[in-house]
């Protein structure tokens, strides 16, 4: 599960889950056949009571039931703030007799989504390449006045480590009074641990959860939530490290920021039901901004209607919260970003400028060759130890010799390689690298070298154990000297931290790519940011390197780890700009991000190829720009029901999921090609025929401090696409805050074929806001 750091208690508590369920399922008669189901009713209609929903939630479960069940042990939750539903064990006839029932829009089984898994907010810092205001003497972006706004983060996830040092209170005003949350107890929480920082904790149990813990709480047992709140939100830490790696000073990135966890995560992963109970509860307690990295696989994405996270996103965004979401880490291939629903602020992840190397030394006064992971080996500077390739151990039992090379479990002579180093073939199809190392550990190995192009710049932790990892083009040196040698020998060093690393960021091999399958229509991801390697707080855990203790920090990849990035750039726009709808904040987000890196050369891949937009959306983030983005490209509940007209839904489905004007139906047009006309800060038209035209409207509107600016546009569009922007002028005054403009597409040379990628930039002499575009021009 690449961005989520798996104990080995996990694997233990799996196997007793199962089997605890097993036990449960084959002794409990009728409810061997039931299973958890999410019934969801769209919208809370107005003057509506938390009371009456759950009671009409109750008689439509009871139309349905088995006489004489307990409609209380049945129902497991009702959601009653930002939408209608609940939660409830049901068999499949039930399930399908609901369907058929007035005010349903979806009935579906309750799926298991997974987490997606400081320098980093220097970095993004020192790499604002294109800066949007007149810069200061030192270099720096001018910040406006203090913020007036306390804004609130709210994250679902694995839950909090309160005694971090990233969430203490020292210095904080008393808490906001709009905060309606509350402090759950729990198994080893009270509500002491909450404080000025951390204002709000909720857990939500489930029979799954009851079976691999007698109780639960708010507290983080597997690190995830810890992490990502304190990347978001968490206070100055001065002298932070990883046992000595990527020192530093931790901080999130809007340190007075407050901070609220809904625990929705546990040891098996995070339920559907229990997601959509964290967004109910967290439009009720007064949140400003939601980050949630976790989803659906690419593999098995779910419809809107049927998916936790664009439902609970749906309602939070129209009441005013902005949801960002990491895009997935099911990479490099495309089509396989997830939480694309438009009015979600999906983010990719990317590398920074910090590398941990651990480089191998070889005999014979050979020069060391580089190698990538995070161990603190204990083996000596000199290269004594023997050193062998994984095929010339291969156990008289095994018949692969490509098994043995790759030192697959199983495959290899332990005689052979005790005390020894062994260089191992590796490749994504493989055994996890993890367990590998495990059994070179137990069999008597002293280190191990893993052959690794995919994951190049995504360091591995080892922890104790010697071993590092290097490209295939290393290990032909490393094998040349193997085989020019009688006694060959080697040695590991420990990691060490190298800084201002080149070319950064590049896009990290894992982080999820478009387009879209849902929406290819709109651009995803829409956004990148660092989430390879981050360094952030974390629990105690049980792996320390000899002779330590426990850390307080770890470092971790994912782009669980991008999100919270963003989250906490969002949270800062909203502390200058509370007014602004969650719309506003992204395309601020979006239109300033910058496409180049500490090279001054364009974005690219971590394999070296040049990334595209399918890679990172917009770009790389650029915190400062953000906040004074000139114009932004607005959104309402009117533009998303339109795109859920054009995405297929009908007008009674729609009407089923959320309040429309009285009469209103959706245009006998619709189609999705018509998606491409959301006012988005990008732009993407999935179909587009040799010598069509294709025309879409976009709509700015000024926010710059000036009320009276004219934006002049100019574009860059790839050869044989002719890109016409009507007018090209924008004069904004103080009657006209928001103007029109139309962005015309044709494919005019029979070799413009494929995607095709470019953008439009409107510039007043002091903003500039970048909207980029992709066209697929049909061959």
């Amino acid at each position: 599960m690449r961005g989520f750091h798996i104990h080995t208690d996990f694997l233990r508590v799996s196997v007793l889950f199962c089997f605890l369920l097993f036990l449960g399922e084959a002794s409990t008669g009728d409810d061997q056949e039931r299973e958890v189901y999410v019934v969801y009713m769209g919208g809370v209609p107005d003057d509506t009571s938390g009371d009456s929903l759950r009671e009409s939630h109750i008689r439509l479960l009871r139309s349905v039931l088995t006489r004489g069940l307990n409609i209380e042990k049945t129902i497991i939750r009702s959601y009653k703030n930002g939408f209608s539903g609940f939660a409830a064990k049901l068999t499949k006839d039930e399930a399908q007799a609901l369907r058929r029932k007035a005010g349903v829009v979806s009935v579906f089984a309750d799926p298991i989504y997974q987490p997606h898994t400081t320098r980093s907010w220097d970095f993004l810092q020192q790499t604002a390449v294109v800066v949007d205001s007149s810069p200061n003497s030192d270099g720096t972006t001018p910040s406006p006045a203090p913020p007036a706004y306390d804004p609130i983060i709210g994250l679902l996830d694995t839950g909090i480590w309160p005694e971090s040092e990233s969430f203490n209170d020292e210095g904080f005003e008393p808490i906001p009074s709009r905060w309606k949350g509350v402090c759950m107890e729990g198994s080893e929480f009270n509500a002491s641990n909450c404080n000025r920082k951390l204002i709000g904790a909720r857990y939500y149990d489930t029979d799954e959860a009851a079976l691999t813990k007698p109780t639960t709480s708010p507290r983080d047992e597997l690190g995830h939530g810890t992490h990502t709140s304190s990347t978001a939100a968490g206070a100055h830490i001065p002298s932070a490290s990883f046992y000595g790696l990527a020192p530093g000073s931790a901080r999130g990135g809007a340190p007075s920021a407050r901070i609220a966890m809904y625990r929705v995560c546990s040891f098996f992963g995070c339920a559907g039901s229990a997601i959509l109970a964290g967004f109910d509860d967290a439009v009720a307690d007064g949140v400003d901004l939601l980050s949630i990295s976790l989803g659906a696989s690419a593999f098995n994405l779910p419809d809107f209607s049927e998916d936790p996270i664009a439902i609970g996103a749906f309602h939070a965004v129209a009441r005013g919260i902005t949801v960002a979401c990491s895009a997935g880490n099911d990479g490099p291939g495309a089509e396989s970003v997830v939480n694309a629903a438009p009015w979600i602020l999906t983010v990719a992840a990317t590398t920074i400028d910090r590398d941990f190397e651990s480089d191998i030394v070889l005999g014979g006064n050979r020069s060391a060759v580089k190698g990538e992971a995070i161990n603190f080996s204990s083996l000596d500077k000199s290269p004594t130890y023997p050193l062998i390739y994984g095929a010339s151990a291969k156990s008289n039992s095994s018949s692969e010799d490509s098994s043995a090379s790759h030192c697959e479990p199983g495959t290899l002579d332990g005689n052979k390689i005790k005390g020894k180093i062994v260089l191992c073939n590796h490749s994504q199809s493989d055994t996890p690298k993890m367990a590998k190392i495990d059994t070179l550990n137990s069999t008597g190995a002293v280190g191990a070298i893993l052959v690794n192009d995919l994951e190049q710049h995504v360091a591995t932790t080892y922890v104790s154990f010697p071993a590092t990892e290097i490209s295939s083009q290393a290990a032909e040196d490393v094998l040349a000297y193997i085989n020019s040698t009688k006694n060959p020998v080697a040695t590991i060093l420990p990691t060490i931290t190298v800084t201002k690393y080149k070319p950064a960021p590049a896009v990290a091999y894992f982080s999820s790519r478009g387009p879209s399958s849902q929406t290819s229509n709109i651009l995803k991801p829409d956004i990148a940011a660092p989430g390879v390697n981050i360094l952030a707080s974390w629990i105690p855990t049980s792996e320390v390197p000899v002779g330590q203790k426990p850390s307080q920090f770890n470092l971790v990849s994912g782009t669980s780890m991008a999100c919270p990035h963003v989250a906490g750039v969002a949270a800062t726009i909203k502390a200058w700009n509370p007014t602004w709808t969650p719309a506003a904040i992204r395309s601020a987000i979006m239109t300033s991000a910058t496409q180049v890196n500490n090279d001054k050369d364009p974005l690219k891949t971590d394999s070296g190829s040049e990334a595209t937009p399918y890679d990172y959306g917009a770009g790389e983030v650029n915190p400062n720009s953000a906040l004074q983005p000139g114009l932004v490209y607005e959104l309402g509940p009117s533009d998303y029901i339109q795109f859920l007209c054009h995405y297929g839904y009908d007008s009674s489905t729609i009407r089923r999921i959320t309040a429309i004007p009285d009469g209103f139906e959706c245009p006998k047009n619709a189609s999705k090609d018509l998606i491409s006309d959301l006012n988005y800060p990008s732009i993407a038209i999935s179909n587009l025929s040799y010598k069509e035209s294709r025309t879409v409207k976009r709509s700015a509107t000024n926010v710059g401090s000036e009320e009276e600016s004219t934006y002049s546009v100019s574009i860059n569009s790839p050869q044989g696409l002719d890109v016409k922007v009507i007018p090209d002028k924008l004069q904004f005054g103080k009657s006209s805050k928001m103007l029109s403009f139309q962005v015309t597409f044709s494919a005019q040379s029979s070799s413009a074929k494929g995607d095709l990628f470019g953008s439009i930039i409107w510039s007043d002499g002091t903003h500039r806001v970048r909207s980029p575009f992709v066209v697929r021009v049909a061959s």
